[in-house]
């Protein structure tokens, strides 16, 4: 399964964003290879508008299951949501924290955005 988290830089080291869209990183673990591929998301962190929906296409396009951030706006939400990709919010820590967390049942599933829009 690949997972996605939004990061404050690159690798499984990097700190967790709180921010989804506007995350300056996007890291995807493959939790059955193992492999990690970071995205610089530099686009959509200065994006005027659609920062989230951008993000939440991107990780789509890669095959994501999941996204582990801090918090979804309403529009991520949605596009992740029509996309079969599940959220989980309140994530923290280093990426590979927020993983573990993810895979040890420490995290709960989004239901709805928590934060507005161009947060």
């Amino acid at each position: 399964m690949k997972i996605a988290v939004s990061a404050q830089g690159p690798g499984l080291e990097a700190e967790v964003d709180p921010r989804f869209g506007r995350a300056r990183w996007l890291v995807i673990y493959d939790s059955e290879t193992g492999e990690v591929e970071s995205i610089n998301n530099s686009q959509n962190f200065n994006a005027a508008q659609g920062a989230g929906i951008k993000a939440a296409e991107l990780v789509a396009d890669r095959g994501c299951a999941v996204v582990l951030t801090g918090h979804l706006g309403p529009k991520a939400f949605d596009v992740l949501k029509k996309a079969g990709i599940k959220g989980y919010n309140n994530a923290a820590g280093k990426v590979k924290e927020a993983v573990a967390a993810f895979q040890n049942g420490k995290l709960q599933e989004v239901m709805e955005a928590d934060v507005e829009g161009h947060w």
